[in-house]
């Protein structure tokens, strides 16, 4: 039996949903296909939103960026751990091989740990990056903190030239390791909500007729957001998953709903649910977010989210794709929310809608490898 290896970053969530929309295209479409996800993503992300079989390998496949909390994040701490990982990198290749050979695997996906790509090379097995940025890209964007580690984007680069070549996703950066003839451009991969707006607000006890405003901030969540004066109610209805609620405080408030997240997928619910049945996502910029906005209709009102190279290139190409707008942190946390939200859905929506099929497209193309 043919095997898929996916090795998924760790940092935040928007990594692993996308790779799970592609891993249950895959399953849905090829059952007979082995296969297996490498990553220290918590298990319950699985859990709840593999609908395929998949086995599961817990493991550190890269360091990601250091943070805070979902808006602060660490540079110093994120180049000193990302050098003492990747300074390593061909012992835990080898034995990544030794895993990959033990499965008899004929491909490796990358979202987007270099290891993955060196332990592919190692086991003779074929690689694919399928992301929208590669890390010496983001690590670039700290040049003081890179002093310290100059073999680091060297490291990274040789271990993504070992790789066949990239499946690159919208709103991209980087990809210098490959050359152009060894990149192909696919559609976003997003997560489409199963069900319609009206079951999910009457579901979880929203009100059905009046603009909702989905409090989003991934897996780092925000510290020190006090909801005790926001004023945009009761002209907007604010929601939040009991995991962004752990950030915040005063949450007992007339239009304020937070729903346990066990209840979400208790009621037959994914996430995307969540986004489909809202009028404007609070959050920062992220490919995840953004793409299950582009594919379900919600506007989106963001916030900056300190030196991460990626904000800029998903800023620039928002307008483009959805209603946008943008809200600065003082704002944010003093609860300054109403005129923003009036101003993002009062714009226009663009007049073309990019294609949001990326992980049916994908999973095609892993079956066309397997099939050579």
């Amino acid at each position: 039996m043919a095997a898929v290896f996916f090795y998924i970053s760790g940092h935040g969530f928007g990594h692993a949903s996308r790779q799970i929309a592609i891993v249950n295209a895959l399953g849905a479409r090829a059952p007979e296909v082995e296969i297996v996800i490498r990553s220290s993503v918590p298990l319950t992300v699985f859990g709840r939103t593999l609908r395929v079989p998949a086995r599961v390998e817990p493991g550190d496949c890269d360091t990601g960026v250091v943070q805070f909390d979902s808006l602060r994040l660490d540079e110093a701490e994120t180049i000193c751990r990302a050098d003492a990982f990747h300074a390593e990198l061909p012992a835990r290749a080898a034995r990544e091989a030794a895993l990959l050979r033990r499965h008899e695997a004929r491909l490796v996906i990358s979202d987007a740990p270099p290891l993955a790509c060196e332990a592919a090379w190692a086991a003779g097995v074929p690689s694919v990056v399928v992301s929208n940025f590669t890390w010496d890209w983001i690590y670039e964007g700290y040049p003081a903190e890179l002093g310290s580690a100059p073999e680091l984007i060297p490291h990274i680069r040789q271990a993504y030239g070992r790789a066949g070549g990239a499946w690159r996703l919208p709103m991209h950066g980087g990809f210098a390791a490959f050359e152009a003839e060894r990149i192909i451009d696919v559609p976003f991969v997003a997560r489409h909500a199963r069900h319609d707006r009206a079951t999910v607000r009457r579901t979880l006890g929203l009100p059905a007729d009046r603009p909702i405003v989905l409090f989003s901030f991934g897996g780092f969540a925000v510290r020190d957001l006090d909801f005790d004066h926001l004023d945009c109610l009761p002209a907007y209805d604010v929601l939040l998953t009991s995991h962004e609620a752990a950030g915040v405080a005063a949450l007992d408030r007339p239009g304020v709903h937070v729903v346990p997240e066990q209840r979400i997928y208790e009621s037959g619910f994914q996430y995307e649910d969540l986004v489909a049945a809202a009028d404007v996502v609070l959050t920062k910029p992220g490919y995840g977010i953004i793409s299950e906005c582009v594919a379900n209709g919600p506007a989106i009102l963001y916030t900056s989210r300190g030196r991460f190279r990626e904000y800029e290139v998903l800023v620039d190409a928002m307008p483009a794709l959805l209603r946008c707008g943008y809200i600065d942190q003082i704002e944010l946390f003093q609860g300054r929310w109403r005129a923003p939200l009036d101003a993002v859905l009062a714009r226009r929506e663009p007049t073309a809608k990019p294609a949001t099929d990326g992980a049916a497209r994908i999973a095609g193309m892993i079956l066309e490898h397997l099939e050579r």
